[in-house]
């Protein structure tokens, strides 16, 4: 068939889907929104109400700052699981973006007011935007490729360039923006490249008609049904049990530690219960195998993302306060360092994915769990960088900038190694009537990591920051080298789910050796 006989959502351009530059695009303007919020978010909390060329901030404490940082950082991620269950009910996953899109266009609209009852409602609007938007783009990616379909893994890792892309702009940007008009200026930014986005969202719906559509209920018996799980989950004593001492337990962190996380608890109850009954609902032991190997992947993602979201508070707070930022008679404003992560992901995505790539032709280990694990190692690694910062502040009163360009190196490749794999693991073992919900545990997992790093941040101010980093070096180095010791079952667990595109992946190889001749 010729190019101009296809319907514009078979082209394609480069060798992949033109739908997913469509994607890329409105996710990089998302991200740019999103990370120009999550990098001023902290400085401008800490900053005092009165004396600052930025405008006045709101003069919370560090320990307050962070709390709140943590908070909406998880909320943004955790809302990714009624994000999926809505699409998946009620609207489907292309109007979900749609809506979420311009929900995040309307918070960042608010958050350009100075009032303190504007700054809350934005961010509330931006927890619930991202909630339907975050999930259900990377879950239409997926639905671009067939099952198999060797591009796949590659059109996540162009689609994670765009994440970063948005991550840069925002971030050499924003800094800039701040510093000469204010704060508030910044938050406009944001609301002006989301409107952008959702724009070449409405665009390039034509070349989207095949993925993201709402599939109505059928009644057929495959159907799921959320409410129908949790009926189930009283028809058994060990279930109900299960389900009691969780609930149990939630009370408890309500009563010990507040209503806030005693929702938190109620609301890990609620989704632990559901993941429980889907997982006895598999009607098949290879799916149920691979559906635990999932979940087991999702406690490297939270561990990962709670060391690595420090970029976004403590280490953020400690370039403010503790580093040397002149570079030839100009200081670099704090939120710039942001960008040293995405920048070094669009210069190492490529390279990064062909060593795996390589790797796996050649018939060495690359499985994504042992991406992942090996990407934790790596992340972990980064903040030995910022343990020699700690101990040259300790003993001079500032520290060089090269260790934050280090740190953020190691990170970045760490990330390589776990974020887009992760996402592409997902599609690859999750069932398909599934897979907006388990891309929302994936993210909902994403935001437990992130309060995980405001908690850990916070306690920087009782424990100091040399330790709290020399504690991530530790910790995370220890449970990369677990995952790695428990590979082989875990793998056996998958039942060959990336077998296929290994054997496509030499077949194609092949078949250029042959090109070649």
């Amino acid at each position: 068939m010729s190019a101009s006989a296809l319907k514009p959502h078979q082209k394609e351009l480069f060798g992949q889907p033109i739908g997913l530059y469509i994607l890329f695009l409105t996710e990089m303007w998302e991200r740019f929104s999103y990370y120009g919020m999550r990098a001023l978010l902290v400085l401008y909390m800490t900053t005092q109400t009165m004396g600052d060329d930025r405008g006045p901030g709101l003069g919370w404490s560090n320990q307050e700052a962070l709390a709140l940082y943590g908070w909406y950082t998880m909320l943004v991620y955790v809302m990714s699981i009624p994000g999926g269950m809505i699409a998946d009910k009620i609207i489907g996953q292309k109007r979900a973006v749609l809506y979420g899109a311009i929900i995040l266009c309307l918070g960042h609209g608010v958050l350009v007011l100075t009032d303190i009852w504007a700054f809350y409602t934005g961010l509330g609007l931006v927890i619930l935007g991202v909630g339907l938007l975050k999930p259900n783009i990377s879950t239409m990616v997926g639905g671009l490729y067939k099952q198999g379909d060797i591009r796949r893994d590659k059109g996540f890792s162009i689609f994670y360039i765009g994440i970063n892309l948005g991550s840069l702009l925002a971030t050499l940007t924003v800094g800039l923006v701040v510093a000469e008009w204010g704060w508030h200026a910044g938050f406009g930014l944001a609301g002006v490249v989301m409107v952008i986005g959702l724009l070449n969202y409405i665009a390039g719906q034509k070349y989207l008609t095949e993925v993201g559509n709402f599939i109505p209920s059928t009644n057929d018996e495959n159907e799921v049904s959320y409410g129908d799980l949790y009926s189930k989950l009283f028809s058994s004593p060990k279930q109900l049990m299960f389900a009691g001492i969780l609930l149990v337990a939630s009370l408890i962190g309500w009563y010990t530690m507040g209503w806030s996380y005693g929702l938190l608890f109620l609301f890990l109850t609620a989704i632990a219960s559901l993941l429980m009954m889907i997982y006895k609902e598999l009607d098949t032991q290879i799916f149920k195998d691979r559906f635990l190997v999932l979940l087991l992947s999702f406690i490297m993602v939270i561990i990962f993302w709670g060391a690595f979201e420090q970029a976004g508070g403590l280490m953020n707070l400690y370039t403010e306060t503790n580093t040397n930022r002149m570079l030839f008679g100009w200081e670099i404003p704090t939120v710039m360092f942001q960008s040293l992560n995405a920048g070094f992901i669009i210069i190492f995505a490529t390279g990064v994915a062909s060593v795996w790539a390589k790797r796996k032709l050649k018939g060495k280990e690359a499985s994504s769990l042992f991406k992942m694990a090996l990407g934790i190692i790596i992340m972990g690694f980064g903040f030995l960088f910022m343990v020699f910062a700690a101990m040259e502040f300790d003993k001079s009163g500032t520290s060089s900038m090269i260790w934050l360009v280090l740190a953020y190196l190691f990170h970045t490749i760490g990330e390589l190694c776990i974020s887009p794999v992760a996402l592409s693991f997902i599609t690859k073992l999750a069932p398909v009537k599934y897979a907006s919900l388990m891309m929302g545990v994936y993210f909902a997992a994403t935001g437990l990591g992130n309060k995980v790093a405001g908690i850990v941040g916070e306690s920087a101010s009782e424990f100091g920051e040399l330790t709290i980093f020399s504690g991530i070096v530790i910790f995370t180095v220890i449970i990369g080298l677990l995952f790695i010791l428990i590979l082989k079952p875990l793998k056996r667990l998958t039942h060959g789910a990336e077998e296929s595109e290994r054997i496509l992946k030499n077949e194609e190889a092949e078949g250029f050796e042959l090109a070649d001749n």
